[in-house]
């Protein structure tokens, strides 16, 4: 599951790398139209979900859920929650759980839309303890514009 990831290259690069099983949420249908006119027939591969999180119950569990587009936009306790109540539903037990949102000293907004910035203790004090960190990264993604916007990431299983 790459959830957000309507205007993303994540599904190129894992279709290119022969991943099967594949499934894109965003809210969106622009963006998803647009990658699958980008994608061409492989497009076809793909299971294309038009929905907004906060209305979608999974019909199956995933092995692998990725955000990078999503959890960072969540301002109140209430939307991280829902959040965390689809994922706990949507994630296959033994699965891995991998959320990027912006660190700690990035960005305010993005898209002129206003964002929470976590360290990766914060943000892994959300998940827990549904969740168990496996992992955290800070990266410094460079942006078109030629800007530095820093990114916590974190890797997360499933607790027993």
């Amino acid at each position: 599951m790459d959830l957000g990831g309507g205007a993303s290259v994540v599904v190129d690069h894992l279709l290119a790398r022969e991943f099967t099983d594949i499934s894109v949420l965003d809210v969106s249908k622009v963006a998803l139209d647009n990658t699958k006119a980008r994608l061409g027939p492989t497009a076809e591969q793909v299971h294309w979900l038009h929905r907004d999180i906060f209305d979608w119950i999974p019909e199956r569990r995933f092995d692998l859920w990725h955000d990078r587009a999503v959890f960072h936009f969540l301002m109140d306790a209430d939307e991280r929650e829902s959040y965390l109540h689809v994922l706990r539903s949507g994630i296959a037990p033994g699965g891995w759980v991998i959320i990027a949102t912006f660190d700690a000293h990035g960005p305010t907004h993005c898209s002129g839309l206003p964002v929470v910035r976590y360290s990766p203790t914060e943000l892994a004090q959300i998940f827990a303890p549904h969740f168990n960190l496996i992992d955290t990264r800070s990266e410094e993604h460079l942006t078109p514009a030629g800007l530095v916007q820093p990114f916590t990431w974190v890797t997360l299983s499933p607790s027993s």
